[in-house]
């Protein structure tokens, strides 16, 4: 079991009213099930290739849900996204509303994102992805985890709270993002626009995971990400393998040889200039990461170092796809290009442009010995920061209190190998303020996957954590 560094303070509420706050989240909970199972039915995606409608009654929706809670001031609203040849076209849908802190008490800001993924293989999944089945005490449908069930916490926490007779007059906002699975490609200027209405002291963003069921974590740091396109090209024209094949390799082969210089014989990242700079002090067992990951048993894992560390702290580079010729039409002929997408995940410390330069300068260091000079394609793509937390902030301790008391279990300071761009837009723009990631998912919840899920148990104990974190942080 890991360790935390520091053992959470006692929340400051009496056990009556923690007593009350828990009772009025279970009371509620069947009905904060139905209405998540409703959300789920609507499959609004932020890409540019599905019907923007779903997307549009998604926010009517989440907008709905608030000003039942009594909410007035909520607004749906988007920013214009200039495209690279100049013609605009508007941004998902947020949705935006405040409870105004009475004097003197912080105002906490509640982010979730109400898009989801697109569902993938259709046959890979068990059950219809818009239809929310309880099975087995998890609730199975896409955005079920990520990040429907975010904004329900945070709806549901607001409700227990009140219900209680606990509030404690904190001011709370609700951003929920519209095109989080789309990049956020607006969401820096959306910020900029609306800065003063979305201004916290507190920032908790519900969009993170759990160390395992039944282990709650307060998400420390993320990993930043940069990717983009590297290639090959080495002929003119496409040409007969059996009149040319030999003295030239054609471009996948190069391609694959390209790719094999990124790791060294341990599977470490080989380019120079990503050096690790956090260490974790949790250890994740191989044989836990084996069975959360679905390795395969004859799979020797990669990198040295601790494996917390490998996961979270140094850089992990991926190719996500390829462009080669497919099977079903090749042919005897040698391909003059190929290229394929790389995804390279950054530990915290490290600089997103120092990383993107690594990679080109890398890659055309190799260009004459593996890849025996071929012409190099490199084509940068997309980037985020790295993000690290104080967790000795006092609200980061009250999170910590409070995931204790509503799990009844130690919770955790973990990293989090995946990467949320924005944050760092938020801890820029409101440098002040204390940004918290809490989860909903689990290791088992497979976001982003066929067959996406939610442990209804753990969903439970963090709309309690959260009630509870509402209501002392007015104290």
């Amino acid at each position: 079991m890991p360790e935390t560094p520091q053992t959470p303070p006692a929340l400051p509420l009496d056990p009556e009213t923690i007593s009350r706050i828990t009772t009025a989240v279970e009371e509620r909970l069947p009905q904060t099930v139905a209405t998540l199972q409703e959300l789920v039915a609507i499959p609004g995606i932020a890409w540019d290739s599905f019907d923007r409608d779903p997307l549009e009654r998604s926010a009517q929706a989440v907008a709905e849900l608030i000003r039942a809670l009594g909410l007035e001031d909520v607004e749906i609203l988007t920013e214009t996204l200039v495209e690279s040849d100049g013609s605009e076209r508007p941004g998902g849908p947020a949705v935006v509303a405040r409870r105004p802190a009475q004097p003197g008490k912080p105002t906490v800001l509640l982010y979730a994102h109400h898009d989801v993924q697109p569902v993938g293989e259709l046959a890979l999944w068990e059950t219809d992805p818009f239809t929310a089945v309880e099975k087995d005490g998890r609730l199975y449908g896409r955005g079920a985890a990520d990040d429907k069930a975010g904004i329900m916490v945070h709806l549901a926490a607001l409700q227990a709270m009140l219900d209680a007779g606990a509030d404690s007059g904190v001011g709370v906002t609700f951003f929920i993002e519209g095109e989080e699975e789309a990049g956020s490609p607006t969401f820096r200027a959306f910020l900029e626009r609306h800065r003063e209405k979305l201004a916290a002291d507190v920032i908790v963003v519900a969009d993170s995971a759990n160390w395992r069921v039944g282990v709650p974590a307060l998400t420390t740091s993320l990993r930043g990400l940069v990717d983009g396109t590297i290639g090959v090209r080495v002929l003119d024209h496409a040409v007969h393998s059996g009149m040319f094949g030999g003295p030239v390799l054609d471009a996948p082969t190069l391609l694959a040889r390209l790719i094999a210089t990124l790791h060294d014989e341990e599977g470490n990242v080989a380019i120079s200039g990503l050096e690790q700079q956090h260490h974790s002090s949790i250890e994740y067992p191989e044989a836990d990461y084996r069975a959360d990951s679905s390795v395969l048993d004859s799979v020797r894992l990669a990198g040295t170092g601790p494996l917390a560390d490998r996961l979270w702290n140094k850089p992990a580079l991926s190719i996500i796809g390829t462009d080669v010729t497919r099977l079903d039409v090749a042919s005897n002929t040698l391909q003059p290009e190929a290229r394929a997408k790389f995804s390279l995940r950054l530990g915290p410390g490290m600089d997103p442009v120092t990383a993107m330069a690594a990679v080109r300068s890398h890659v055309e260091s190799v260009r004459s010995t593996a890849l025996l000079g071929a012409e190099v394609i490199f084509e940068p793509g997309e980037s985020g920061q790295p993000f690290a937390t104080d967790t000795s902030a006092p609200a980061a301790r009250t999170m910590m209190a409070a995931l204790q008391q509503a799990f009844g279990a130690e919770p955790v300071e973990a990293g989090m190998g995946g990467s949320i761009p924005f944050t760092a837009d938020l801890v820029e723009m409101f440098p002040e303020a204390t940004l918290l990631i809490t989860g909903v998912e689990d290791p088992d919840s497979r976001a982003h996957s066929a067959n996406e899920s939610l442990h209804l148990g753990d969903f439970r104990h963090a709309v309690l954590a959260e009630a509870l974190l509402l209501a002392a942080v007015g104290h």
